[in-house]
């Protein structure tokens, strides 16, 4: 399971942040249960009032994110799911997602939480979705990792590191 080895971290106050959250529309099955995941962390860390945006499929995430980040959010979480079949376009997808959403976070020096979840079947996905049964909550995990890193970038950006 990809989840062993992840940090153990309590949940941080993170009010003073503008968090937003884009999140593809299709599986909605698991797409409800990341985006529950994403709501629980930001629930957790105090996050007031986040923004929620839902767009047509992966691919759409990272241009949405990019025009969040222009409207000055602290933290963009991206959450989408692509389930392999039998052509290509699970790798074009895939690439085209986490490319983009890198240029977001390096490009506007803005947090992006990476809540994609790339998986060769759908139950790999449900797994991964946060949902009752699933053995992981990717939707929280990479909404918690989005507010942890803008915190870091407020205070490296005030001129110190810790």
């Amino acid at each position: 399971m990809s989840g062993h080895g992840a940090p153990t971290q309590e949940p941080v106050d993170c009010h003073d942040l503008r968090v937003a959250v884009v999140a593809a529309s299709w599986h909605t099955q698991v797409m409800d249960g990341l985006v529950a995941g994403a709501e629980r962390a930001l629930s957790a860390h105090s996050v007031e009032a986040p923004v929620v945006v839902r767009v047509p499929g992966t691919f759409e995430l990272p241009v949405v994110a990019a025009a969040l980040a222009t409207q000055g959010y602290d933290a963009v979480v991206a959450l989408g799911v692509v389930i392999r079949g039998g052509t290509p376009h699970f790798d074009y997808v895939c690439s085209a997602a986490t490319d983009g959403l890198t240029r977001v976070a390096l490009d506007h020096q803005t947090a992006v939480g990476f809540g994609v979840l790339t998986c060769d079947t759908e139950q790999q996905a449900l797994d991964r979705a946060g949902l009752q049964g699933s053995a992981e909550d990717k939707g929280y995990e990479a909404t918690a990792a989005a507010l942890l890193t803008a915190q870091t970038l407020k205070r490296v950006k005030r001129g110190y590191e810790a």
